[in-house]
C-alpha cells in the first residue's frame, strides 16, 4: 500500500515538473519574442544611440580633464550626489561636477570606461557607467536622462567612488 502510494505521489510530482517546465519554456519563449519586437523597432536603436552619444561626452571630458566637453550632456538644472567617507548625502548642483574636473580631475587618455547599461522607457531613460583608473579613481556612475525638447540631457547623476586597493 505504502509503495503505491508513493508511485501515485512520484508520479504526480513528475508530471507537475514536466507542466511547469513546459510553461516556463512558453513563457521564456513568449518574452523572447517581446524583447525582439521591441529592440526591432528603429526608433529604440536611434534612442539608445542618442542616449550613448550624451554618455560618450561625459565619459570623454573625464578622460581629457576637461568639463567644457561633457557640460552640453548636462541639463543646466542637473544634480548630482553620493555618500562621503562619513556616510553622509554630498552633492548638489552640477556645477560641483564641472568644477572638481577642471580643478582636480589630470588628463587619463588611457582611462578605460564602459556604457554598461542603457534603459529606455519613452522620454525617460537610466544608464550606468563603469570606469576604471579616471586621473587615478575608479567609479560606477548611474545617470537618469530625460528627452527634452528632442534632445537626450542628464538631469541627475549619483557615483559611487571605488576603493584604492
Amino acid at each position: 500500500m505504502k509503495t503505491t502510494i508513493l508511485k501515485a505521489l512520484f508520479f504526480g510530482v513528475m508530471i507537475t515538473d514536466l507542466s511547469a517546465t513546459a510553461q516556463a519554456e512558453r513563457l521564456s519563449r513568449d518574452q523572447h519574442i517581446s524583447v525582439v519586437k521591441t529592440m526591432s523597432k528603429p526608433t529604440y536603436v536611434q534612442e539608445y544611440q542618442a542616449i550613448a552619444e550624451v554618455l560618450n561626452k561625459y565619459i570623454e571630458g573625464c578622460k581629457q580633464a576637461k568639463s567644457s566637453i561633457m557640460k552640453p550632456a548636462f541639463s543646466k538644472n542637473a544634480t548630482m550626489y553620493s555618500v562621503g567617507a562619513d556616510g553622509n548625502l554630498v552633492g548638489g548642483p552640477i556645477q560641483s561636477l564641472f568644477d572638481g574636473i577642471d580643478k582636480d580631475f589630470r588628463p587619463s587618455p588611457n582611462a578605460q570606461a564602459v556604457i554598461a547599461r542603457i534603459e529606455i522607457v519613452g522620454t525617460a531613460a537610466s544608464a550606468r557607467i563603469d570606469a576604471n583608473d579616471m586621473s587615478g579613481i575608479s567609479f560606477t556612475d548611474f545617470f537618469h536622462l530625460l528627452k527634452v525638447e528632442g534632445k537626450w540631457t542628464v538631469v541627475s547623476k549619483i557615483y559611487y567612488t571605488h576603493p584604492n586597493h
